[in-house]
């Protein structure tokens, strides 16, 4: 059995860390995925009968790990979705990427197409029929070994998006395996790491935030993260 820490729970949430590696949800390659793992374990520890509700309301890629929120009833998950497509919803990242930015801080806007038979997203004109915003917005944190550490703030959700515009700008992140062959190494773990998650509670509405911090293995430990 997987181990899944728990952040935050009550009865209408269920915030844990992603670990690497696991999909959010079921895919081809019928590995353990995320939410089937956490609604086991909430009929297992609530000794639930049946079929166990989890809503599934974003999703992080699945090499990525870090702070994720699931609803536990069907209004808490109908108010999150909303509070998804409103951007009220913090969610912010942490990304090591190749080489520093030329600016420290800036904002990031780009068109994506997503290729579904090749699950691979590309760069593309505005004019594309398919084309969808991207924006972001990031701060070089600190860097070391020719790394840089950023902090990343999402305006939109597109697949891929962190790794797809950094890799855009010519700072890949470290470990890709997708969008950065020529600089990762096979078998690296990219770093990038959802940190920080905060949001107004749907049901009880007081401040609800929690922090998530990447394994001290490298790059991570090349410097000293903390959570507030």
């Amino acid at each position: 059995m997987v181990k899944i820490t728990i952040l935050y729970e009550d009865n209408h949430l269920l915030l844990v860390e992603k670990p690497v590696n696991i999909p959010v949800q079921e895919d081809n390659s019928k590995d353990p995925d995320l939410l089937n793992l956490l609604k086991e374990d909430l009929k297992i520890r609530y000794q639930k009968p049946g079929n166990v509700y989890l809503g599934l309301v974003h999703r992080l890629d699945r090499p990525v790990g870090g702070a994720m929120v699931f609803a536990k009833t069907s209004k808490s998950a109908s108010r999150l979705s909303d509070m998804m497509r409103r951007q009220v919803i913090d969610r912010n990242y942490l990304a090591v990427v190749q080489g520093k930015p030329f600016k420290n801080r800036g904002k990031l806007e780009h068109y994506q197409y997503k290729d579904r038979a090749e699950n691979q997203v590309f760069v593309v004109d505005a004019k594309h029929p398919e084309a969808k915003k991207a924006i972001l917005n990031y701060e070089v944190v600190a860097t070391s070994n020719d790394l840089s550490l950023l902090s990343v703030t999402l305006q939109t959700g597109r697949p891929h998006q962190i790794r797809v515009q950094l890799a855009e700008i010519g700072h890949p992140l470290f470990g890709d395996q997708k969008y950065a062959q020529k600089t990762s190494k096979v078998g690296q773990q990219i770093a990038l790491w959802a940190y920080p998650l905060s949001f107004e509670h749907p049901v009880k509405k007081e401040p609800v935030e929690v922090y998530s911090l990447p394994p001290q293995s490298y790059p991570w430990n090349l410097w000293q993260i903390t959570g507030p």
